[in-house]
Order: C-alpha cells, then sequence, then structure tokens
C-alpha cells in the first residue's frame, strides 16, 4: 500500500505523463546495460555458446544453452534437455527460471541500477513444457521454491563461469488417527558456506542466492520448543580447497523432549557444490537422526529429504554444504 501512495503522489506531483516517461527511461537504461554486458560476454568467449549442466541429488539433469548476438546485445537462454517433472515437489514454475536469470545478470552488472522488467527485455528463453523448470498444471512445486531455485541459479552463473537448508518440526494438527490435537510448528534454514571466486574467498556460515533470513537465537528456541540445542557452529575445512577457499558450512544438532514429527528439505546432499577453474568442489551436506530404541543408539542418515516422527531424547544432526573453491591451490 505504501508503494501505491508514493506513486500516486509522484502523479499527482508531476502529472502522469511525466511519471510514466521516468518509468520508461529506467527500464530503457537497464535493457541497454544488459545488453552491453551481454556484448562483451561475446567478445569474451570469442563468440561461443555459453553452456552449463547440473544435477539435482534425485538425478534430475538442468540443461542451459545461452547464444548471444553481438549485433544487438540479445541472447537466448535454452533450457532443453532439463529432466522431465518429478513426481516429488522439486517442480519449479517457470517464474523460478525467470528470477534467477535477472538476478544473476543484475549480478553481472558493475552500474548501479535499479533491478526492474528492462534487465530482461533483451532475454529470449526457451522453457520445454513437461520439464523440471516448466511443470505440467498441479504438479507438487513446494521444493521448487527453495530448492531448484537454488541450483537454476547455479546453473546460469556456472554458464557464466561465475545452497538452502530447510528444517522444520512439530506436533498437533490433523493426526493419523483423524483426532486434530492442540500443537505448534516450527521452521527454519540453515546457512552454508558460499562460493569463492577469482578474487575473494567464500563466506562461511551464510545464506546463497536467497532466503536471508535470521535464525532463532538458541536462548529463545529452547524456552519456546521442547527441545535442546547441542550445537550450533561452523564446519570446519567443509569448504573446498583452492588458490581461493570456499566457506565452510554449519552445524546444526537438535535434541527433543518430547515426541516431534521433523521434516528435512535439502539439496546437495549426494552431489557436491561444485569449484570453479581447478577450485574443489565443498563437501556435501548429512542429515543425520540419533536414533535411541531398546538396542540403544544408532545414526540414521535422512538423505536430503524427509519426514520421520522422533521420540523424546532423539536428535537431529544437520551438517550444511561448503562451497567450491576457485582457481588452483598454489603449490
Amino acid at each position: 500500500m505504501k508503494g501505491i501512495r508514493l506513486i500516486q503522489e509522484c502523479i499527482r506531483e508531476y502529472g502522469i505523463g511525466t511519471v510514466q516517461k521516468y518509468m520508461n527511461a529506467i527500464q530503457d537504461n537497464a535493457e541497454k546495460v544488459v545488453r552491453d554486458l551481454l556484448r562483451k560476454v561475446h567478445a569474451q568467449f570469442s563468440g561461443l555458446p555459453l553452456e552449463a549442466v547440473d544435477f539435482m541429488d534425485d538425478g534430475s539433469k538442468l540443461v542451459l544453452k545461452i547464444n548471444i548476438n553481438k549485433e544487438d546485445g540479445s541472447a537466448t537462454f535454452d533450457f532443453t534437455g532439463t529432466s522431465r517433472e518429478t513426481y516429488g515437489n522439486l517442480n519449479a514454475p517457470k517464474a523460478i527460471t525467470f528470477s534467477a536469470i535477472i538476478y544473476v545478470l543484475r549480478s553481472l552488472v558493475n552500474q548501479d541500477i535499479p533491478l526492474n522488467q528492462g534487465c530482461l527485455a533483451p532475454i529470449k528463453v526457451i522453457l520445454p513444457e513437461g520439464t523440471i523448470i516448466s511443470p505440467s498444471h498441479g504438479a507438487a512445486t513446494v521444493g521448487g521454491n527453495v530448492e531448484t531455485s537454488q541450483r537454476v541459479t547455479d546453473l546460469v552463473l556456472r554458464a557464466f563461469q561465475g545452497t538452502c537448508n530447510n528444517l522444520t518440526f512439530g506436533y498437533g494438527g490433523q493426526l493419523v488417527n483423524g483426532v486434530a490435537e492442540p500443537g505448534f510448528g516450527y521452521y527454519e534454514t540453515i546457512a552454508g558456506g558460499a562460493g569463492a571466486g577469482p578474487h575473494w574467498a567464500g563466506q562461511s556460515g551464510v545464506h546463497v542466492h536467497m532466503t536471508n533470513t535470521r535464525i532463532t537465537d538458541p536462548e529463545s528456541l529452547e524456552r519456546r520448543y521442547p527441545c535442546i540445542l547441542h550445537e550450533f557452529s561452523i564446519r570446519k575445512n567443509s569448504g573446498g580447497e583452492g588458490l581461493h577457499r570456499g566457506g565452510d558450512g554449519c552445524i546444526r544438532d537438535i535434541e527433543f523432549r518430547r515426541e516431534v514429527d521433523v521434516s528435512v528439505l535439502s539439496e546437495r546432499r549426494t552431489i557436491p557444490p561444485y569449484g570453479m577453474c581447478g577450485g574443489d568442489a565443498g563437501q556435501v551436506g548429512e542429515n543425520i537422526w540419533v536414533r535411541h530404541d531398546e538396542f540403544g543408539s544408532r545414526e540414521i542418515s535422512l538423505g536430503g529429504k524427509n519426514t520421520c516422527r522422533m521420540k523424546k531424547g532423539d536428535r537431529i544432526i544437520i551438517r550444511s554444504p561448503g562451497g567450491g573453491g576457485y582457481g588452483k591451490k598454489a603449490c
């Protein structure tokens, strides 16, 4: 509502014609800047197409080929070859891919321009229907927003030569016996390691590309929910080696003081975050259920995505991935 009021005030003060003129100028300027960027990229790679391939942990393949027209500074982003939509919830609506493209383009532009539709004016996007990034109506998409979006962004950055962990737990609601019981719910996103670049090392314990949500203070977490936070630390040496080292992930170790339903939605548990220009990949993440039963305690891998009912005294240990390194390590 505030944005609407501010636009209305501008129109009252300057007139709708003037406001629209400036709006169009902002978009035209963004378009020009992106076209100039693409011409430079075309020259840098001697006019060759930019290509990248990446995979989700379930094996789904993401393919991108970028052809740049040096004459007008336009580009075609072709995702032909990407895997079919999945039975699970990792399908991503088309808007996810467009968001990833405009995000990367804006990141590559050095000029201080506002993010707007003009950045996409020179871009044609080919998204084959029925794929994981252009699914059919009714396909499950909840994981596409927080997981596949990260991989599509990685894919576009990789093409130009340039990750998310979700935990929920709670109890109550509609139970299996059909009786609704009051309960509680908790959700958090857990940081990982950022990839290194040509002139910098990756940061440790950060969100990359999206989320950037604050995590609950340990004192508040333990006071408000039936759990004990045993460890929250940097996962040492999980970043990839290289001339510039990838950032380290985090360790999150939580014990539950009552029976709870726990869900984890994460990626990079099978295929590691890639390194660039000779840098090593970061370590894959782990989600471990420390389960107590009549035979004692044992550690069970939950994989990247799972839901289970944990008993009092059980723990979940999340070790998030490290970022990829950049360049060959100096001797």
